[in-house]
């Protein structure tokens, strides 16, 4: 335990929890040897720190440190950047350049969100740690190197190599020892010890008296998410302390400061489970299917309600029988005569008439189609959104990329 107080000393590490402690306890273990190290670990956590730690205190302390961000390189480049090329090997290569590995060569390299490694380059890593050879970028000499790597990432591993996204054989020669660091959330009782070490800073920093949150607003701090880590907390602290002229923080101000709490909301579907846009699309025809449902529900009722009445036939005979009641016994002469009553006739003669539209408007019934049904759902939904196609897409339960791909299939961009 000494060992890790004097670590967390000389590297400015603040926190006192015990997942924190075993973390540095296992780096300062396995710092003596030339084991390949992977730190794992959400954003913000404070990885970054690990491979300077296992590296001042290896037996290369006196070579070189490289650190590579290696989301920041361009795919096409990062080969180059990492294992040199010849001149003449591409468009722009107007020298020999050396690559990291031939220059960390008795160091140190720190390949930091090593996930986001192109599959190609994923191969010369591999074989740079199985037998310390590389080449250049349009060469055909072998070189070798004595390097030690540290690799960190905040990606989970297991499901990218499920995916196909990095190489199994190069994450186990990677992680043969793996140094997990909790999220800040999970360490709940360092969140005010590194409030209070931010807030030193920036008052010195910025000359100006130090903030202090009572008791209320320690409670609030402690229950936050805090997805962004220890990185959004020291954002939150240099906020605090440039803009607010009270130094002392009530519960108050420091929820101006805090993001919005999301709603825990429960989610229709799962698209990392169920298969991405394949169930967005079931999603919205299960929509289509139940309004269907509907339709043919009242349109069955009303079939009913037809079946049991008389034929069309048998019904205009009544009617003309009930008109002959109405006419008399001249019904049968050759010359016309006026109605007995002539509200009755109109009243029945409408009857009779709305009988036949009623008819007409079940013949000439729309043809219940599952793409047209589909077509008016994204019509309405873009109406009633203005056009905003993002909320659009929310209101369906589809992702943007499939209304796009549906506008584009229904020619609605016009």
């Amino acid at each position: 335990m000494d060992n890790v107080k004097n670590i967390k000393q000389r590297f400015a590490i603040i926190g006192n929890d015990p997942q924190l402690n075993f973390a540095i306890g296992k780096g300062i273990r396995v710092a003596p040897t030339e084991i390949s190290v992977l730190v794992t670990g959400e954003s913000g956590v404070g990885k970054e720190i690990f491979p300077r730690i296992i590296h001042q205190l290896s037996n290369r302390k006196h070579g070189k440190f490289i650190a590579v961000n290696c989301g920041a390189i361009p795919e096409g480049t990062i080969d180059s950047e990492l294992f040199g090329h010849e001149k003449g090997a591409f468009t722009g290569a107007t020298q020999t350049r050396k690559g990291y590995f031939e220059v960390a060569d008795g160091g140190t390299i720190f390949l930091d969100e090593v996930g986001e490694l192109p599959l190609s380059t994923q191969v010369r890593l591999l074989r740079v740690l199985e037998n310390g050879e590389f080449l250049k970028v349009g060469s055909s000499k072998v070189q070798k190197t004595d390097v030690r790597l540290v690799a960190a990432t905040n990606l989970p591993m297991l499901e990218a190599i499920h995916k196909g996204k990095f190489r199994e054989d190069l994450y186990y020669r990677l992680s043969t020892v793996e140094i997990n660091l909790p999220p800040l959330r999970d360490r709940k009782g360092d969140i005010h010890l590194l409030f209070r070490k931010f807030a030193a800073d920036f008052a010195q920093k910025y000359r100006m008296p130090t903030v202090r949150l009572d008791d209320k607003a320690q409670t609030l701090l402690k229950q936050q998410p805090w997805d962004g880590n220890i990185r959004q907390l020291r954002n939150i602290a240099e906020q605090l302390s440039v803009l607010e002229q009270e130094r002392n923080i009530n519960v108050q101000i420091l929820s101006q400061y805090l993001p919005a709490t999301k709603a825990n909301l429960p989610a229709i579907i799962d698209l990392k489970e169920s298969g991405g846009d394949f169930s967005s699309e079931r999603e919205i025809l299960y929509k289509i299917l139940f309004d269907m449902k509907a339709d043919l529900n009242d349109l069955k009722k009303l079939t009913h309600e037809l079946m049991n009445t008389s034929s069309m036939d048998q019904a205009k005979a009544q009617h003309e029988g009930l008109i002959d009641k109405i006419y008399g016994d001249k019904a049968n002469e050759e010359e016309p005569y006026q109605l007995q009553s002539t509200t009755a006739a109109t009243t029945l003669q409408q009857d009779f008439n709305d009988r036949y539209e009623y008819a007409e408007e079940i013949e000439e019934a729309e043809t219940l189609s599952l793409q047209d049904k589909e077509l008016e759902l994204i019509v309405k939904a873009l109406e009633r959104n203005k056009g905003r196609r993002k909320a659009a897409a929310a209101e369906l339960g589809i992702s943007e990329r499939t209304l796009y791909r549906k506008i584009k299939q229904f020619d609605l961009d016009k």
